[in-house]
């Protein structure tokens, strides 16, 4: 049986909602995070994993992270300059594990875990730096980080990039080889997802979610999605559910949500605007689902994304 895996130049729309279960699954699973405590206690290095293409705040998920790195993501301009990183390593992460180092010096990075021929996620790791700051280096990128945004306190910066974790380049280099060698067992992992969900998945909820996916933007309900399918709500009510461990709306909820967050990544485009196009009826339902799937606001979230102006122009009115 051939499954189909997301692609990584242009996925479908349903290959990338398919792609963020998948990853959200491998980030609550028990093999992940037991594997994240271990690392983390052993290296003293912070580890996330965080989906392709998403673009969030550098290690979130993590409370071993660089503080410095910490007051950088705290706003909105020099959060861009981590995320720029971020984009890059993306980039260039497709086969291996690869490292890169911001303005800063400290490094980072990306280790792909990939599905079939696609990448479907990264571990990350790193915010570190290779040889201990001189009194010169940490003044230097503390001015260049206030520069990027001057609310911040350079001297605070400065204390905490002294403080940044120093590594040797050999040692680095062998906790990424064990990283590699992890990404392959979560590799194995998810294709094992895959064809489980393939192969136990009932034709009529398979039918149910390309319905959903083809009329997203619509005002579509329950009975009728039920009717699309050949089955009464309360059977098909049960049989989705079943399939999916989602009910209805919370499904609905969460591919509006995704479809919402991939067309934030145009920093032309209002959350109003995205909100509406993924079928949300109301901006008080959208604002209230948005945050209770995300744990944050559309407005911060896009500010991530974009910087606080390109945030400021695309509020929902």
């Amino acid at each position: 049986m051939e499954i189909p895996t997301p692609s990584i130049g242009q996925p479908h729309e349903s290959s990338l909602r398919e792609r963020a279960a998948l990853v959200a699954r491998l980030q609550s699973s028990d093999i992940f995070r037991d594997y994240q405590r271990a690392f983390q206690a052993i290296t003293g290095l912070p580890l996330a994993m965080r989906a392709a293409t998403s673009f969030q705040a550098p290690m979130q998920g993590t409370t071993r992270g660089n503080a410095f790195c910490s007051l950088m993501a705290s706003r909105s301009k020099t959060c861009s300059a981590c995320l720029l990183v971020q984009q890059k390593l993306e980039a260039a992460a497709t086969q291996r594990a690869e490292t890169m180092a911001c303005f800063g010096g400290l490094h980072e990075s990306a280790v792909p875990i990939r599905v079939g021929e696609n990448v479907v996620a990264y571990l990350q790791t790193g915010q570190v730096l290779f040889q201990a700051p001189s009194a010169a280096e940490s003044r230097q990128a503390a001015r260049q980080a206030s520069e990027l945004d001057r609310t911040l306190d350079r001297a605070g910066l400065e204390a905490a990039y002294r403080e940044s974790r120093v590594v040797s380049r050999a040692q680095y280099e062998s906790t990424l080889r064990l990283l590699e060698i992890f990404a392959q067992q979560l590799s194995a992992l998810s294709n094992e997802l895959m064809v489980k969900q393939a192969l136990a998945e009932a034709p009529a909820v398979t039918r149910a979610r390309a319905y959903i996916a083809a009329h997203l933007a619509e005002d579509i309900s329950l009975p009728q999605v039920a009717r699309a399918v050949g089955m009464s709500p309360f059977y098909f009510c049960k049989n989705f559910k079943k399939g999916t461990g989602l009910t209805f709306i919370e499904y609905l909820s969460r591919m509006r949500v995704e479809t919402v967050k991939q067309l934030l990544l145009n920093p032309y485009k209002r959350v109003s605007e995205a909100a509406y196009e993924a079928g949300f009826q109301s901006l008080s339902q959208f604002n209230r689902v948005f945050h209770r799937i995300t744990g944050q606001p559309p407005s911060v979230y896009r500010e991530h994304l974009h910087g606080a102006a390109a945030g400021t122009h695309a509020h929902a009115a």
